[in-house]
């Protein structure tokens, strides 16, 4: 199950082990950015808090923050980035950014303010 945020991110969990959550940006971020140059993505064993700014993306337009959907531990990030940062622009929706071991796994599957797709396509639009 994918769920998205206000801020454009998306998060799903994974089926093996649903206390893992996998972040990124949405398509719609990636095209309200243009052309990705750059992603900052935090170490590994960093610690978030829900709503903490969690990596930086540059695009030739802008630089956003993308924000924490969860409280938890950076478990791993996805070093392709580093190299080829428009992979984003390509495929947003399945180009993850960081696994989380998620503090509260009730911060995903009991939030009321993570979205469904159709909800987040009805607020974007």
């Amino acid at each position: 199950m994918i769920k998205y945020t206000q801020d454009h991110e998306w998060i799903s969990v994974e089926a093996q082990d649903p206390s893992v959550a996998i972040i990124g940006i949405t398509q719609h971020a990636s095209e309200l950015l243009g052309d990705v140059v750059f992603v900052d993505l935090p170490i590994v064993g960093a610690m978030f808090a829900k709503s903490d700014s969690l990596a930086v993306v540059e695009s030739v337009k802008a630089a956003s923050d993308v924000y924490c959907p969860v409280s938890g531990e950076v478990l791993a990030v996805n070093e392709d980035l580093s190299s080829n940062p428009e992979t984003v622009n390509a495929d947003a929706n399945s180009t993850w950014f960081v696994k989380i071991l998620m503090k509260d796994d009730a911060e995903f599957h009991g939030s009321n303010t993570l979205m469904t797709l159709e909800e987040y396509q009805e607020f974007i639009s």
